[in-house]
């Protein structure tokens, strides 16, 4: 079982942007903790990997593990 990058770098700079623009809600606009949810596309773009993805076997990543 390997748990290596599944995410690919246009799948992260998404991820990174809709994060951001979600963190933003809690300090500007409607000022609701529910941005807070904007950690979730955030964390998973920088430790390269999703559990969402892995469950469906999805990568958007172009380098796949060689691994035997």
């Amino acid at each position: 079982m390997s748990f290596g990058r599944n995410i690919g770098t246009v799948d992260r700079i998404v991820r990174i942007v809709v994060g951001l623009a979600l963190l933003a809600i809690v300090f500007v606009g409607p000022q609701t903790l529910w941005g807070l949810i904007g950690l979730v596309p955030l964390g998973t773009a920088l430790i390269g990997w999703c559990p969402a993805y892995r469950l469906v076997g999805l990568s958007t990543c172009p380098i796949s593990d060689q691994r035997a």
